[in-house]
């Protein structure tokens, strides 16, 4: 062969070339570096200019060029090490520095990429990629001409080449071919820009989440198998903080909007109905409708398994190698090759096999969520008195969520069998027949799970139990705590829940310890194993040699994490199981009945309402009927008044007709669409336009119109955001009477055919009231079928036809004048009502005539002598100075969420929570006694053991197995004292912030709960709570765990190989700079996951409260789609988050079986004998578990920063800004006080909030003692925020209110609220018995309370019931009328017999017969207090001794009933004349 050709094959000359070239690439780099910090100005201006030009494969680019230098820098660091100790040739020596080079120049090009901000790659870069495709060929066709000419060549330069060749033929395609695509972009776009930034407006919106499908949904095979299509997310989080429209939408498979209706279809083909489903037949259409995925993730799952396996089996291979037994050439690569793809499918494997069980999980709980919502609208009213809506939620936030999570586990049963199967057969290769043994101990191991895992069901179950019980009270004392707030009972409820939480304790406890034992038992587990099986080998007389102990070890250990999760699985399948059959029995329940109504076409009869003979009954089982023998037609556009006394059955007439109440007999017959307006107003969270339209379209005419004839157009002005405003929480920055307009116009804006009204004028004042009357169903509704309740006699006459009931039967029927001659039942209401009239007798013979035209303006106009209407009471919190815009001034605000990192002051509180933290030292000291022990063991079988056969043991096999077995004891004693110091620390923890939390929320001022949705509280209450009680602990240990555990293995394999450092301290670099990267996507995501799980609870809540209104508007589907809507959001975080962790793990799990193959190329390149080969297999065995428990480490430091947000949030709760103290020693009011009760006004201002208008705006006055105060308004006035501040629910801005010449602000809320007495707007009663409702103190005998409830016309209704006064009270009183519950509260007010007592409109809830009673009531038994009266009917105030009128927050009269009246233009006797006209003309 000429010199020539030798100098071409000359692998020195190709290196110097290689290296050559690569230092030019880097000095070339480094000056176009120092250019472009020059030239930074005009940089920007093409930075846009290229915005929009991304080439193929952009982003792989410079992690390819990583991967390059990674590489090279591996293979510089093991040719180092092999020729360091063999000696070194030129063409080594070359080979070195051709490979520090590339090192260099590579990462210094994957720097300059990622900082290139444009990805147009420069012309030089792509030359060079062309040059170094073209060597990296010809080095490789080098390679193949001297194997073939048998030239000896290290195998590393032919695996170096071949790396290049792949990695230059990428760069090249995407220098040159991908290039072009973005070429063109760049010609096109001056052509297409002819508005930049409107184009780059409609770009950015496309990206939001709001809008894009997940990029999973299109992702290729190399993408979805590295988890790439995640990048953009994480790498957006990085640079901002992530928000809801920044998370894709979901893959079609994943939403529930293809997943339910197919689930839907599969259970009621099995079971016929949803109410026939049993748990069996409710997993099998879960199985079905997943069983793609489930046999998907198990094929990855046995894969998963048998890669595992190929380390433990070819450690005594390895070790035998070590030793020198040599099968065939180059067998330490081939075992090195063979560990690497084992470690390679073991990852993707088990990456896949993770996520999709995820997306299992995902897929599950959205359907079951469906499900349930679904069942939660159709429940009939018996159903519902089984759940409450706080169990109802928690089927949904705990059940659904605990079977989503089950997904997890479902391969877990079956592949134990098959890990164990696999573990007998090697270690029957390894043990003999000793592996019998080690099978007999894994069964006994597994066998005493058994009665441990009946015990933890056990306490499980009764921790759901007790924690249903507590959310039920939470979930019902949060809707009502201004009642207890302004009674002062907040803190005799607070202690209610601390008991049903000492219950919940209690079993938390137990589970918590029994766990402990667990715990103990299954981290022994695997060495009791070990200890049987060493030992019956001895026993046997099978030889121990380090190779096969180190095999069975490794295995062993792989055989630990099922055995070790078994107990976990078992308790899975358990709660799972307890969660399906709850799911199953609530879905079994009773719907309502869906045939009470005969539906008929719309127009096809006159007759719009017929009922022929019908019985009704709420309570079937009960022998008493609700309704009895009704009969009655209603033809198109009539009006129908129902009547009567309280309790007589208005309401559930009406609910009849909507087909609420179950039939026991009769037809009722319906023709045409319905409206229907409840008693208790249900509004909807969202805008004031949105609970208006109510699904509809918005036609902005007929909208204008109706909030004209529903007087609402003042309120809006007033509102900074007009209709836009948000409404809190069942309506709760609104009053009574806009509630009830809002309600109106909601009904009015349907256009339907019928209307159901329920009393809604009741919350309204007089002027209002008429107006409602005289508009929507004298004026809009003049055509329509109208039926109403109504209390006030004087819209009585207007009726076609009159209803009167009595004791659930209709005693009277027809016109107003007709039945006013025939029967006594409308005698009584109607005489009521003119006595009450009769004190108006003096004013109308002078006023009538003077207010005929003034009231006929009335009507047209929504103010009176000036008076305008204002927004009331609370309405102000959603006004604020204008200064403030946007909507920060909204009374509901966006759930508040941290951003950025999780502080470790957070960390702190959890960790010092309990004894100041004393007892973490002792749970950390016993793990690293317990590593240390547990390596300590392994150390010795590996050296006490010979190598081989051959070799003599260097102790007695006695000796050997004594030791073994006491640091196994030892170990185990160690993990017991951990498990059980773990157990007390987190319990103790979960306790103190349950009890801190709750505290604060009790405390917290009224404000607080006005402008916080129930359902934010709920969900620290129980998901928050959750965490903490059963999670969080185990997540912080394990993680503190975990992290001893690495740096045991890294102590042993740096006792091997120190240089496994070299390698390993840049990979563990490398993986903190991912997880870096990860952590602040994924951490804004796991906050995500809880912001949107608020409005998902919120929703449900209010759904299960308003569903009669729902169904009588026929808007199910809406409401159906939007809680679809709603499960859908809440799993695009939750989706993300699963994919972000297993993109997270895959790449860590690479890097770590790089370090792992790098300590095994450095174990298999050394030569013979330098170190002991039983101590280098034993860190073979440890290296096996690096790549699982670096990943693991990193994963637990994620998954703990994820997990305590849930504190977190629980922490946020307990810095609640508190109400002023409940009681002051040291300025504590006489126990006579008040003995007078004269309330004496000084200058009260009062607002909602610092930077918010005054409501009150400086009253002064003096409300005398034992004297009785009227205080009238039109609604905004300022009525009940005066009250509010007489309670201090709102404290003054300035001035101060005295009673009995004492500051009430001096004194404790406590012991002002308890010496007032107060019968609210809105009556409340909670689930209990009627004693507790009336004495929820326990301060009265049964006699006293049985006097109360005589006076206040109770007693002999109660005195029917089966229980008397342990008779049931459903949750809010349900199973008792709205008037019933408002004599309820006047039983109470009439037991704590205060000085002082306010009547908030308490009688509007009543007929005038009964409001007439409650006056006399009050009269005789409160004739020596002072009693303040806000009332509408004007009667109720007329004999008050002193009438105050308030305008806008100002007094505009003050004086006594008489003297107004005197002086004709005063606006009460404006007021009065309206009323009395308004009666007379009815």
């Amino acid at each position: 062969m000429s010199s020539g050709t030798d100098f071409l094959l000359n692998p020195v000359v190709l290196r110097g070339f290689s290296g050559s070239l690569h230092l030019v690439l880097l000095f070339g780099v480094f000056g176009s570096w120092v250019c472009q910090r020059f030239k930074m100005g005009n940089r920007e201006g093409s930075k846009e200019r290229f915005k929009r030009t991304r080439s193929l494969y952009y982003k792989q680019t410079p992690i390819c060029c990583m991967g390059v230098c990674v590489f090279s820098l591996v293979l510089c660091l093991l040719n180092y090490f092999y020729w360091y100790r063999n000696g070194w040739s030129d063409e080594e020596l070359e080979t070195l520095l051709d490979l520090a080079l590339r090192t260099l120049a590579w990462g210094a090009v994957c720097v300059y990429l990622f900082n290139l901000g444009r990805p147009k790659y420069p012309f030089l870069l792509r030359v060079f990629w062309g040059l170094y495709l073209f060597i990296s060929f010809y080095e490789l066709v080098i390679d193949v001409v001297l194997y073939r000419k048998h030239v000896n060549l290290p195998v590393q330069y032919l695996v170096s080449d071949v790396v290049s060749v792949v990695t230059g033929l990428f760069l090249c395609y995407v220098g040159f071919l991908g290039e072009n695509e973005g070429v063109d972009a760049i010609l096109e776009e001056p052509l297409l820009n002819g508005n930049s930034n409107a184009s780059n407006e409609s770009e950015s919106n496309k990206s939001k989440g709001g809008e894009n499908v997940t990029p999973y949904s299109n992702a290729g095979f190399f993408s979805i198998l590295t988890f790439s299509w995640l990048g953009p997310l994480i790498s957006a989080g990085t640079k901002k903080t992530l928000d809801l429209e920044d998370v894709p939408q979901l893959d079609p498979s994943d939403s529930v909007f293809v997943g339910f209706p197919s689930f839907r279809n599969k259970i009621e083909a099995e079971c016929g109905t949803i109410s026939g489903v049993t748990t069996l037949k409710l997993v099998k259409a879960l199985i079905s409708m997943a069983w793609k995925e489930i046999i998907l993730t198990a094929i990855f799952c046995v894969m998963y398994t048998m890669a595992s396996y190929v380390g433990p089996y070819l450690i005594d291979s390895f070790v035998q190698y070590l030793n020198g037994q040599r099968n065939f050439k180059n067998e330490g690569y081939v075992l090195v090759s063979v560990f690497f793809s084992a470690k390679l499918v073991e990852c993707l494997t088990q990456r896949h096999w993770y996520f999709r069980v995820h997306q299992v999980g995902i897929r599950t709980k959205s359907v079951l969520i469906a499900m349930i919502y679904n069942k939660g609208l159709t429940l009939s009213c018996q159903s519902k008195q089984v759940h409450t809506s706080g169990e109802i939620i928690n089927f949904m936030t705990v059940d659904a969520e605990r079977v989503g999570d089950f997904s997890w586990y479902m391969h877990d049963i079956w592949m134990i069998f098959v890990q164990i199967v696999f573990a007998l057969l090697i270690l029957y290769k390894n043990l003999g027949l000793a592996s019998i043994a080690a099978f007999l101990a894994t069964v006994l191991v597994m066998l005493a799970n058994v009665p441990l895992g009946a015990v933890l069901e056990k306490f499980q179950d009764k921790i759901m139990e007790s924690k249903d019980k507590r959310m039920k009270v939470t979930s019902e004392i949060l809707r009502n705590m201004r009642i207890l707030k302004l009674q002062g009972w907040e803190m005799k409820f607070l202690s209610k829940i601390m008991e049903l939480r000492k219950t919940e304790a209690g079993w938390l406890k137990n589970f918590l310890y029994t766990n402990a034992v667990s715990s103990f038992l299954f981290w022994g587990a695997p060495t009791f194993v070990s200890v049987i099986s060493f030992g019956a080998c001895i026993l046997m007389g099978i030889p121990l040699e380090s190779g096969k102990i180190l095999s069975a070890l490794a295995t062993f250990r792989i055989l630990q994490e099922p055995i070790y999760n078994l107990p976990d699985t078992i308790s899975m399948m358990v709660q799972t199981k307890v969660s399906l059959d709850r799911i199953a029995s609530f879905l079994r329940l009773d719907d309502l009945q869906c045939d009470v109504i005969e539906r008929l076409p719309r127009g096809s009869s006159d007759t719009t309402i017929e009922i022929i003979d019908g019985n009704f009954s709420w309570d079937l089982s009960s022998s008493n009927q609700t309704l009895k023998d009704i009969n009655f037609k209603v033809q198109h556009g009539m009006r129908v008044a129902v009547c009567g006394t309280v309790g007589s059955g208005k309401s559930s007439l009406l609910s009849c007709m909507l087909g609420e109440v179950p039939k026991i007999s009769g037809t009722v017959k319906l023709c045409g669409t319905k409206a229907y307006v409840a008693q208790s107003p249900w509004i909807q969270s969202g805008t004031i336009e949105q609970n208006i339209l109510f699904g509809k379209k918005m036609e902005r005419e007929k909208y204008e119109w109706i909030l004209e004839v529903c007087s609402l157009k003042k309120d809006l002005e007033i509102l900074s955001f007009g209709d836009q405003t948000l409404i809190g929480e069942r309506g709760i920055n609104l009053s009574g009477g806009q509630k009830q307009r809002v309600q109106i116009a909601r009904a009015l804006y349907q256009d339907a055919d019928i209307y159901l009204f329920d009393d809604p004028f009741s919350a309204v004042d007089a002027h209002t009231g008429s107006h409602l009357f005289k508009e929507c169903l004298l004026g809009v509704l003049s055509s329509k079928t109208v039926i109403y309740i109504t209390h006030q006699v004087e819209f009585l006459p207007a009726a076609d036809l009159i209803l009167v009931m009595k004791d659930g039967r209709i005693t009277q029927t027809g016109k107003y004048n007709d039945i006013l001659k025939s029967g006594t039942d409308f005698m009584e209401l109607v005489g009521a009502h003119e006595k009450a009239l009769l004190a108006l007798d003096s004013v109308e013979a002078g006023s009538v005539s003077e207010s005929t035209s003034m009231s006929k303006e009335v009507g047209n106009m929504s103010s009176t002598n000036g008076v305008a209407k204002r927004q009331e009471n609370r309405d102000v919190e959603t006004c604020k100075t204008d200064d403030t815009v946007g909507t920060k001034g909204q009374i509901i605000q966006e759930e508040e969420r941290e951003k950025g990192k999780v502080g470790f002051s957070v960390y702190w509180k959890y960790i010092t929570m309990t004894y100041r933290g004393i007892l973490v030292p002792f749970i950390l000291f016993g793990q690293v006694l317990f590593q240390l022990l547990q390596i300590g063991s392994n150390y010795w079988m590996a050296w006490a053991t010979p190598i081989s056969k051959d070799v003599k043991p260097a102790v007695s096999s006695s000796t050997l197995l004594i030791v073994y077995v006491a640091l196994a004891i030892g170990s185990s004693f160690c993990v017991l004292l951990r498990s059980l110091l773990l157990a007390v620390a987190g319990y103790k923890t979960a306790t103190q912030l349950f009890s801190k939390m709750h505290y604060c929320i009790f405390r917290a001022p009224m404000s607080f709960f006005d402008a916080t949705p129930s359902g934010r509280i709920l969900n620290r209450a129980s998901t928050d709570q959750s965490a903490v009680d059963l999670n969080i602990q185990y997540q912080v240990a394990t993680f503190a765990f975990s992290l001893i555990q690495l740096l045991g293995i890294i102590a042993v394999m740096s006792q091997v190989a120190w240089q496994v450092f070299i390698i390993f301290i840049p990979v563990i670099a490398i993986c903190f700079w991912y997880q870096q990267y990860y952590i602040p996507s994924a951490r804004e995501l796991a906050r995500l996951v809880g912001v949107c799980k608020a409005p998902l609870i919120q929703h449900f809540s209010e759904t299960i409260s308003g569903s009669t209104t729902i169904r009588s508007f026929d808007e199910e589907s809406r409401f159906r789609e939007t809680n679809m809507k709603l499960t859908d959001t809440n799993s695009r975080p939750k989706f993300n988050i699963a994919g972000a962790m297993e993109w997270l793990c895959f790449r860590l799990d690479m890097l770590s079986s790089i370090t792992f193959v790098f300590s095994l190329i450095f174990l298999v390149s050394i030569p013979e004998g330098v170190i002991d080969p039983g101590i280098a297999g034993l860190a073979v065995t440890y290296g096996l578990n690096l790549n699982t428990l670096q990943s693991w480490v990193i994963w637990n430091i994620c998954q703990m920063e994820n997990k305590i947000i849930s504190v977190e949030r629980i922490l946020q709760y307990t810095s609640i800004p508190s109400e002023p103290p409940l009681v002051i020693e040291e300025n504590r009011p006489d126990q006579s006080w008040p003995s007078l009760g004269e309330i004496d006004i000084r200058n009260l201002q009062v607002r909602y909030g610092p930077h918010m208008p005054f409501v009150l705006r400086g009253l002064t006055c003096t409300l005398p003692g034992e004297m009785k105060t009227g205080i009238v308004g039109r609604t905004g006035s300022g009525k009940s925020t005066l009250i509010q501040a007489l309670f201090r629910i709102v404290e003054p801005a300035v001035g101060q209110i005295m009673i009995d010449g004492i500051n009430i602000s001096l004194i404790g809320l406590h012991d002002l609220r308890s010496r007032l007495s107060i019968i609210p707007q809105d009556p409340t009663m909670f689930e209990g018995s009627v004693r507790s409702n009336l004495d929820p103190l326990e301060e009265y005998t049964d006699k006293q309370i049985w006097e109360a409830l005589d006076k206040c016309q109770l007693g002999d209704e109660i005195r029917k019931k089966d229980g008397k006064l342990d008779s049931t009270v459903s949750e809010s009183g349900e199973n008792w009328s709205v008037g019933q519950r408002q004599l309820v509260c006047l039983g109470r007010v009439l037991l704590k017999k205060s000085k002082v007592l306010v009547l908030d409109e308490a009688t509007a809830s009543v007929d005038t017969a009964t409001d007439t009673l409650i006056q006399e009531t009050l009269s005789q038994h409160f004739s020596n207090c002072t009693v303040i009266t806000i009332a509408h009917r004007i009667t109720s105030v007329l004999d008050s001794d002193m009438v105050l009128l308030l305008n806008n927050g100002l007094i505009e009269e003050y004086d006594s009933p008489a003297r107004l009246l005197e002086n004709k233009s005063s606006s009460f006797s404006q007021l009065v004349a309206e009323y009395t006209y308004r009666s007379n003309t009815s």
